[in-house]
């Protein structure tokens, strides 16, 4: 399972609002790792600036200075609607001088197809095959007159998920879907505004935290200040996964620090799951504060028994075949003389297709490790998800094709527990009916394909050129 996208947006008359864009999507890096960029507007132009690879490699001094402006967007992406190309690289600017913005978008449109499909036979080009280029261009073939209208025109449209951060020449707006799939929040700085999707950028930058934005709601900033416009929302669907994996420890969600929250999984892990073993050890960085909370449950010692190699993945090198056979390895490296002769309770986040964590059980017990009781922080992944999260299709789910004790074997671990959905619900401490729990139960806020593709716009794109190219 992969991150997803971090959005940003900024009004501030007196700050360098690229650079500080650039040290926002810093914070929020771990959300998507394929590419960055930054639009920003000094209220007659919008200057954009976007390209593969991590924020770090993005930018420099040079690209950060020609970013001028009072207003700004960014955007870090994992690609869950489109191939990971840098023609999918966001913001993307739409429009012509006389009407155009910037869109920036977490989160995947459950309808994109049908609305791309319009948009097309109403003329329009795209040169992406994303949905936020999608989202963007209902925006702007919109009737209404006002950018606040022209946006509640698309959100009418669309379904699914979806926070965005959109520029014009003059504002900056933060929209959240209805339902609140997915993390949006608003925060103050030196005369005025930032909008973000998680609260740790919020603090990142020396800004202050100020709410949530709200599911259905429209945030407006300008130089005369902040306006909020509300749409129906029919009920909340959070994802809870922000809980789990996506958001990090020092973000806050729905009031709640996640990093308690996952005290609290580890916790319910213990009651629910309790075995004899010599030390607790949770798979870094995502595990690591529920297996602090099991330890202290339990009563067990903690201990770091893997440490891991944040750089992995974080280059265009490709590795060789010897290389590419170490596998796990190269991103997580044992440290036997703590782990020899252990009875080890093992904490992770998840278990998903159930490829690398046969491979980590095996690195384990290479390290002298006795025995391998696994305990998952959320339980059986027996549905793919459609709101913004690549997983895998439902064929791909190990949960989805095999038993509990079926996948303890094929994972080779000595015990298995997975985290009940109501001791999950009771860790997060919040009504269950405030997220959304397809991934568990197959029963999702709004209709869905269940074949959806993501790269379903790209073969599109594909036969459309094909056919203008056999009329010619």
């Amino acid at each position: 399972m992969h991150e997803k996208c971090g959005v940003f947006g900024v009004y501030s008359p007196t700050e360098d609002v690229a650079r500080l864009t650039f040290f926002a999507l810093f914070a929020l890096q771990h959300r998507g790792q394929e590419s960055a960029g930054i639009a920003t507007s000094d209220g007659t132009k919008l200057q954009l600036y976007a390209k593969m690879g991590l924020v770090s490699q993005v930018f420099d001094e040079n690209t950060l200075s020609q970013l001028t402006g009072h207003f700004a967007i960014g955007h870090n992406r994992y690609s869950t609607t489109g191939s990971s190309r840098v023609c999918n690289a966001q913001p993307f600017i739409i429009g012509d001088d006389a009407d155009v913005l910037a869109i920036a978008h977490n989160g995947n449109i459950v309808n994109s197809e049908n609305l791309y499909q319009e948009l097309q036979a109403k003329g329009y080009d795209f040169t992406s095959t994303t949905d936020t280029e999608i989202i963007g261009r209902l925006i702007i073939s919109s009737p209404e007159k006002s950018w606040v209208d022209r946006i509640r025109y698309a959100m009418r449209r669309l379904q699914g998920a979806y926070s965005l951060t959109i520029l014009t020449k003059d504002a900056v707006y933060g929209v959240r879907d209805p339902l609140g799939v997915r993390p949006l929040c608003l925060g103050t700085v030196d005369h005025g505004y930032v909008i973000a999707s998680e609260s740790c950028a919020v603090d990142h930058i020396g800004a202050n935290f100020v709410r949530e934005i709200e599911p259905g709601e429209i945030v407006a900033i300008d130089k005369d200040g902040i306006k909020s416009y509300k749409e129906h929302a029919v009920r909340k669907a959070l994802c809870i996964f922000e809980y789990i994996y996506f958001a990090r420890p020092d973000s806050v969600i729905n009031g709640k620090l996640l990093y308690s929250t996952r005290l609290a999984m580890g916790a319910e892990l213990a009651k629910e799951y309790p075995v004899d073993a010599d030390m607790v050890m949770g798979v870094p960085d995502s595990a690591t504060v529920a297996g602090i909370g099991y330890a202290h449950q339990s009563g067990i010692l903690y201990g770091e028994g893997l440490l891991k190699n944040r750089y992995v993945g974080r280059t265009f090198i490709e590795p060789d075949q010897r290389i590419r056979d170490l596998g796990v390895r190269l991103k997580f490296n044992p440290l036997p003389q703590l782990l020899d002769g252990k009875r080890l309770v093992v904490v992770d986040d998840s278990i998903v297709r159930g490829t690398t964590t046969p491979k980590v059980i095996r690195m384990l017990r290479r390290a002298g490790v006795k025995e391998v009781h696994l305990r998952i922080c959320a339980p059986p992944i027996i549905s793919p998800c459609f709101f913004g999260v690549d997983m895998a299709t439902r064929w791909e789910l190990i949960a989805a094709q095999k038993t509990v004790p079926q996948i303890k074997n094929f994972i080779g671990a000595d015990s298995l527990g997975y985290l009940s959905l109501d001791g999950l619900i009771r860790a997060v401490g919040q009504p269950r009916e405030n997220f959304c729990t397809a991934c568990f139960t197959g029963e999702y806020p709004v209709p869905v394909q269940l074949q959806m593709d993501k790269l379903a716009l790209e073969t599109r794109a594909k036969k459309a050129v094909s056919l203008t190219t056999e009329r010619r």
